[in-house]
């Protein structure tokens, strides 16, 4: 690696990012700059500028990034009724191509020869932040304290800020939690602690975002979403913007014990891991946006948007966000949601969410060809006898020549 001027951190704040300011500034004798995204995470992201103005950080960049990060990424994801391996709404990876971008801008912005994340080296996070630097801007140097330094436990970081008089007074202050965890405006993942057994039952304290589907109210609440051209624009009639819709969402699903998961999943690095989460909103949006769809795409295009999503999921899940392969399958998605338009009335109960109707001007839905009354003709049951022979006819054909399917 070249030698280093100045570097853009990915900045939260924290006890690790804190330590990588302070290590970048004495191992490369740098320049850093830090950039602290508000992406719905629930905390108050302006401390970050205080910590980072106590470390000498003489350019500080702090964005909210919550409209865009649901617009421009959360809502073309959704419209792919994206879930990674049958179960995971992909709430941080989705999250990390922004970042990426971000991270990218301000380098241009700032002439930085370097980026830098805090991602460990055993995680999806390292390869999503660096998939979409070098993307965005190939000649960009990453550098990634945790492949480098032997800091490798909270005991030896807080050692290393006692050393070199790094201000963190959260550390004493506040229980740490036992988990690692990540939010948005998306999701609140969980990882480590008790996860770390997969036998072991998640706390009942450990959640933060929904009551217990136990402890739901005893009566349902009913909402209606109203989609145009596949994005939700409206709950109950109030049209609002993508970040305040989803978070409203996440206020009326948590409320009701809705999106927690708890699952095992397949890193791209090569482990299994152990994760919970809570998607109140998210949740709700797969259930409303498949039950729109369900009366207004063709057949065919809605089976071949299912067979297609779990490639599209595992493109942004594994960090490819940025590549022609995902924009060509974002592409093939949006061109079908044109005629995604129209409202769903949803359910909401005890951890579950239940499409009980829709509607659409663009809608699919017959009734005189599917009612099981009189349908004046509508539909000739006779043609059912040469379709099902037609497509019989090879099955014929192999029992006819001996071919034992038994």
């Amino acid at each position: 690696m070249s030698k280093i001027d100045k570097v853009v951190l990915a900045y939260s704040g924290g006890l690790d990012t804190s330590v990588i300011v302070r290590w970048l500034q004495d191992t490369y004798g740098c320049e850093v700059v830090t950039f602290t995204a508000d992406i719905g995470q629930g905390e108050e992201v302006e401390p970050a500028r205080a910590k980072a103005e106590a470390l000498g950080v003489k350019e500080i960049y702090i964005d909210d990034l919550r409209e865009e990060f649901v617009r421009d990424f959360v809502f073309p994801m959704f419209r792919a009724n994206t879930i990674y391996e049958g179960e995971y709404l992909l709430g941080t990876s989705i999250a990390r191509p922004l970042i990426a971008k971000r991270l990218i801008e301000i380098a241009n912005e700032t002439g930085a020869d370097a980026i830098s994340h805090g991602a460990t080296g055993k995680g999806n996070d390292q390869v999503r932040f660096e998939l979409g630097a070098y993307a965005l801007k190939p000649g960009i140097q990453v550098i990634a304290p945790w492949r480098e330094w032997d800091l490798n436990s909270r005991e030896k970081l807080m050692e290393y800020c006692e050393q070199h008089k790094i201000p963190v007074d959260f550390s004493n202050k506040k229980k740490k939690s036992p988990y690692s965890m990540d939010a948005n405006l998306l999701h609140i993942s969980y990882e480590g602690g008790v996860l770390e057994e997969p036998w072991a039952e998640a706390e009942e304290d450990m959640w933060r975002w929904s009551v217990s589907p136990e402890a739901a109210p005893d009566q349902p609440t009913y909402i209606t979403l109203q989609y145009e051209n596949g994005d939700p624009v409206a709950i109950d009639g109030e049209r609002l913007s993508p970040a305040t819709l989803l978070e409203k969402l996440n206020k009326l699903g948590g409320a009701n014990g809705i999106g927690r998961l708890d699952i095992v999943e397949n890193r791209y690095v090569g482990m299994k891991s152990r994760g919970c989460y809570e998607t109140p909103g998210g949740t709700i949006l797969l259930k409303a946006h498949r039950a729109i769809e369900s009366i207004t795409l063709d057949r065919e295009v809605a089976h071949l948007k299912d067979e297609l999503m779990p490639r599209y999921a595992k493109l942004i899940y594994n960090g490819y966000w940025w590549s022609p392969e995902r924009e060509m399958l974002q592409a093939a998605i949006d061109q079908s949601q044109s005629v995604v338009n129209g409202e769903v009335r949803l359910k909401l109960y005890k951890g579950s969410v239940t499409a009980v109707g829709r509607r659409s001007e663009d809608s699919l839905f017959d009734e005189r060809i599917a009612t099981f009354e009189d349908d004046a003709g509508a539909y000739d049951q006779k043609d059912a006898e040469g379709f099902i022979k037609l497509n019989a006819l090879r099955l014929r054909i192999a029992a006819g020549k001996g071919r034992d399917l038994i």
